[in-house]
């Protein structure tokens, strides 16, 4: 189970001897402030972007996300459900982060924090504080990319390196890095349309938009910094795609680095 409903979430909470469960927000200090889901605890990971794909920067990635991930309290008997606005990136990132860690017992809320207040669930203001775990969750290099791994897959006939940034971003005329464009033989499909009225649509309009993919190509998704991609790569998962990686570094690292090549419009 990649997604939990707000009805799912909020049975959950009303349990009051459900220890095993873990509510993190994903989004801004200032926003988790205002109002949160009952019980959750706050941490912004969109401060933690890694671009860095060499042997050693996985190495460091690993040993400080374990950190990161035992002082929020996650551990391997922890029902883990992650949360943003919407159906959104941050919440995304969390997932594919636990799942990267062999941690299977993870859900985003779908529909984000939009869903729960239209549903009338209800909120608190107080900040919760972590209670610091030991996670010593084992790396799954099958579903991380590095910049190795795409020079091999551009490539390969059956690997589709998956573009999850606007169509300006893809196109080049929008620069975020020292270059502009995208990984050579990348299709674009931005994550916005994986989205309807805050959660994600359908799974029959999910197939349609994805059509494209075969089902048993190897799927690589990325963005400017492995947020985007990690939505796409949580919605190839529920549409039953089994070879899916994201490239952690994405645009950050390759459009940085001269000795990679680029397309651009």
């Amino acid at each position: 189970m990649l997604v939990i409903s707000p009805e799912e979430l909020n049975a959950r909470i009303t349990r009051k001897k459900d220890k095993s469960l873990l509510i993190i927000d994903a989004r801004p200090f200032s926003d988790y402030a205002e109002g949160h889901v009952p019980g959750a605890v706050n941490i912004d990971l969109m401060q933690f972007h890694w671009i860095d794909t060499s042997k050693e920067g996985i190495r460091q990635f690993n040993k400080q996300t374990r950190i990161l991930l035992s002082n929020i309290g996650v551990s391997k008997d922890k029902f883990v459900v992650f949360y943003d606005d919407v159906s959104g990136p941050s919440a995304a990132r969390g997932v594919w982060l636990l799942l990267y860690f062999s941690h299977s017992n993870v859900a985003m809320l779908d529909g984000g924090l939009a869903a729960w207040k239209a549903k009338g669930f209800p909120l608190e203001e107080k900040t919760n504080p972590f209670v610091h775990s030991k996670f010593e969750g084992r790396p799954d290099p099958k579903i991380l990319a590095g910049y190795g791994t795409i020079k091999s897959a551009i490539k390969k006939k059956k690997t589709i390196v998956l573009d999850a940034r606007s169509k300006e971003e893809f196109d080049g005329t929008a620069v975020r890095a020292a270059r502009a464009g995208h990984i050579p033989k990348a299709i674009n499909i931005d994550w916005n349309d994986n989205i309807k009225d805050s959660a994600f649509k359908g799974t029959d309009d999910l197939a349609k938009m994805y059509s494209q993919i075969p089902k048993d190509a190897e799927v690589i998704t990325y963005c400017q910094g492995g947020y985007r991609a990690a939505n796409s790569f949580v919605v190839l998962k529920m549409l039953g795609y089994k070879n899916v990686k994201m490239y952690l570094g994405s645009w950050g690292e390759w459009g940085n680095r001269p000795d990679l090549p680029v397309v651009s419009k």
